[in-house]
């Protein structure tokens, strides 16, 4: 694999960095009262354990398709035809426009919800592992930037011995940032719990419309991959 490649797979981990289950329900915990770290570690274990597996099939499937297709450009072409409708419909979940529908739908705040998950699943080790299967395998129905990664790597053609530890690499820059606002919150203490509930608050606001720049930034690197690949810039 390319430092291409890899850099943009650096992205897409960065972006699967700021879900609700990889950073925003990590940053409720680091906010409690009392910082319980084996809780902490064991939902981020469950998480990363989660999306590994998951993509360990996904890619695996992609590439027994990828070889049952042959060497043609079918798969690029796809790949860009499914860049560019990401990207256009980026547009469709701006946010304001999510906020409107989901007004006039009525119901409570996707926050909220995980709140209130989390404050029951915290009773227990086996709660929380179950809270983290939850929240990953919620989020699969919109992994788009790790489904974006699974699909680069597959259009590599790399071979297992190659792409097991890339997809390694991938989760654990996935909860990096995560693990840093850990490490910060036992270093500093309480002195750091203003930044950590302005971080928290604007992932909040921002939860219902992280889609529009999800799908867009997605749909470009796929888009971008998918020229290069097929050559149609000279």
């Amino acid at each position: 694999m390319d430092w291409t490649l890899l850099a943009a797979l650096a992205g897409l981990a960065l972006v699967d960095s700021t879900s609700v289950g990889t950073l925003l329900i990590p940053l409720w915990m680091l906010l409690a009262p009392r910082l319980r770290v084996r809780p902490f570690f064991l939902y981020l274990a469950t998480v990363a354990a989660f999306y590994f597996v998951v993509g360990i099939v996904l890619t695996a499937g992609a590439g027994t398709l990828r070889g049952l297709i042959g060497r043609s450009d079918t798969l690029s072409w796809v790949q860009l035809v499914v860049g560019v409708a990401l990207f256009a419909l980026s547009f469709w979940f701006e946010p304001k426009a999510v906020r409107r529908r989901r007004a006039r739908r009525g119901g409570p705040d996707p926050a909220d919800r995980w709140r209130a998950r989390l404050s029951t699943a915290e009773a227990s080790p086996g709660a929380m592992v179950g809270l983290g299967v939850a929240a990953a395998g919620i989020e699969v129905m919109s992994m788009l930037p790790y489904l974006a990664a699974v699909g680069l790597i597959t259009a590599s053609g790399a071979g297992a011995t190659v792409w097991i530890p890339v997809l390694a690499g991938y989760v654990l820059v996935m909860i990096l940032p995560a693990l840093l606002l850990l490490g910060i919150r036992q270093a500093l203490g309480t002195r750091i719990e203003t930044p950590l509930r302005v971080i928290s608050a604007w992932l909040s606001r921002h939860l219902d419309g992280a889609l529009s720049w999800i799908f867009a930034i997605i749909g470009f690197l796929l888009a971008r991959d998918a020229v290069i690949r097929l050559d149609l810039i000279g």
